[in-house]
């Protein structure tokens, strides 16, 4: 079931929007705190951004930036601005779609649709989202990220790899060999000591944001991560 993150302040219009979303089988979440969208959006992690312009504290062009900074995930614009420029604002700052108030829910639901099918469904590449939240860790795919208390550091692309196939195991042996066939194409070029080196790479990064002896190494079969945060 796919999640829907409904950033409007009118509660008329959103709560329409909610109802009608959630007889389609979406799953829909609101704003509670029009300062911390940001964190919201984190916590909530949808696969789709219906987005209002006119919000308090900082508008809708800002947010969006926020989200981008950290997910690709699709945002649709909503809003009674109808100018050219506004709809060109929307989408320099990171918007996949408008729409202009008053719209009719079928329009609403069919750009919905659409987008979800184009980002998840049968056109698109893989179905996942960009961040992955694991007992409060969060892993952002888009930047190579992992976040623990606030406290974030930048991995490499195989470093985030390994710490999600890892973390998406949580308690489990990964063997060595499954982790080298996941993170290496050609493994004629890769020995053991790469798996070694980058395993150490992730446990001092992880160290670095204050999650310690996570990674644990079982001899002669592979690697888990335990819970120690």
């Amino acid at each position: 079931m796919y999640k829907v993150f409904i950033i409007e302040d009118d509660e008329k219009i959103m709560h329409l929007i909610k109802d009608k979303l959630e007889r389609y089988d979406y799953t829909v979440r609101t704003v509670k705190d029009y300062s911390n969208i940001k964190s919201e959006f984190i916590d909530e992690n949808p696969h789709l951004v219906l987005l209002d312009i006119n919000l308090p504290n900082y508008d809708g062009f800002f947010w969006c930036r926020e989200i981008r900074s950290i997910s690709k995930v699709p945002i649709i614009f909503m809003s009674a601005r109808f100018s050219d420029m506004d709809q060109v604002m929307a989408i320099e700052n990171g918007g996949d779609d408008y729409i202009i108030k008053p719209f009719s829910f079928d329009l609403l639901l069919a750009k919905v649709k659409g987008m979800i099918r184009r980002t998840y469904g049968e056109y698109a590449e893989n179905i996942s989202t960009d961040i992955y939240e694991i007992d409060g860790v969060y892993l952002y795919k888009y930047q190579s990220m992992v976040e623990w208390q606030g406290k974030k550091i930048e991995l490499s692309k195989k470093e985030f790899s390994l710490l999600y196939i890892l973390m998406s195991n949580l308690h489990d042996i990964v063997a060595r060999e499954t982790l080298l066939e996941e993170l290496w194409d050609d493994m004629d070029f890769v020995d053991d000591n790469t798996l070694s080196v980058n395993i150490a790479r992730v446990r001092k990064k992880l160290e670095d944001i204050g999650i310690y002896n996570a990674i644990q190494t079982k001899r002669g079969q592979g690697y888990s991560i335990v819970k120690t945060w």
